[in-house]
This record gives C-alpha cells, structure tokens and sequence, in this order.
C-alpha cells in the first residue's frame, strides 16, 4: 500500500512538473515572437513646450504635460495622453487656442486628433465645445462630425459636426439643430 501511494505521488509530481514544463515553454515562445518594438514606445518626454515656424512665422505652439513617441509603428504617431494646449497662430498673427484631455498626432498624415472635452477659443472669443475635433496641419484645416456647440458674440448654435479654415474666417457648424440668440 505504501509502494503504490509513493508511486502515485511520484506520478502526479511528474504529470505536474510536464504540464508546468510544456505551458511555460508555450509562454516562452508566445513571449519569444512578440517584437516588443512594436509595443514598446521609442520615448516618453515630458513638460514638452514645442514651437513650429513657417517661413520664419511662427504658426503653432504645442503645449503638453506628457508625450509618448509611438514612431516605431507601421502607422507612426505621438500621444499626449495627459492633454494638449495648442494655439494656432493666423495669416494676421491672431491666436487660436484648442486645449483637449488627450491627442494624437500622426506623423504621416500631420493630423492631430483632439480628444476629450475640446475646447477652441478664437482670438474673438467664438468658442467651440466638442468631444472631439480634428486639425490638419498640411491643409490648415479643422474639423469633426461630433456633436458641438459653437458660441459667438451673438449666438450658441449647436449641430452635428464643424468645418474651419485655421482664420476661422468660414467657420461652419454643420447640420444645426439648435440656434439661441444672446441678447446682452
């Protein structure tokens, strides 16, 4: 009796110690065909304060407590996971400031995706509230089909979607469902 207790506790030791053995090495070769490039970012900056010029014109100011560089992926792009400050400088020199929670920034497109409670300030004070909002830096162009607010000096009109050229000089809100006008 005691022969055959000793020998089914040797078994199970051995049926345990392959089964660890084989779903380690299953791990081991999952673990060994990840390219962590792919995963891992290239750098994390932080407190970035980023300047971009035109002809010698300054035209955007890029402020951000954090940026992950995502530029090893087969879509490169940079995150600022803890939010964006940007001002977007005019033809007349006029600032235009977007703060979201988050951004992305994709490398081959110059398109920056703004996320999470955007808010746009013109250097009139018009002011657009959205979830999201898209700026095309190659075409100076900003846009989203979320739903927004838009207030001017004379009205809040809210709609589904935004079109504008960096000037705000042909601001459109697209698909109105709700035009308030302020009477001060």
């Amino acid at each position: 009796m005691n022969l055959s207790i000793n020998i089914l506790s040797k078994n199970i030791v051995l049926l345990f110690a392959v089964a660890v053995f084989f779903s380690c090495n299953n791990t081991l070769k999952k673990v060994q065909g990840l390219d962590t490039a792919t995963f891992a970012p290239v750098s994390i900056a932080e407190n970035i304060n980023t300047k971009h010029t035109d002809s010698g014109r300054l035209t955007i100011i890029l402020i951000s407590p954090k940026m992950v560089n995502f530029t090893n992926r087969d879509f490169p792009f940079y995150e600022f996971p803890k939010g964006i400050d940007l001002t977007l400088f005019d033809d007349d020199n006029n600032q235009n400031r977007v703060t979201s929670d988050e951004a992305l920034l994709y490398e081959q497109t110059d398109l920056i995706d703004l996320r999470g409670n955007v808010v746009l300030t013109t250097s009139t004070n018009d002011t657009l509230f959205t979830d999201q909002l898209f700026f095309d830096q190659k075409k100076e162009w900003l846009f989203t089909n979320h739903p927004v607010k838009f207030r001017t000096k004379d009205y809040i009109t809210n709609g589904n979607g935004f079109d504008s050229n960096k000037n705000f000089t042909n601001a459109q809100v697209l698909e109105v469902n709700g035009r308030i006008f302020i009477d001060e």
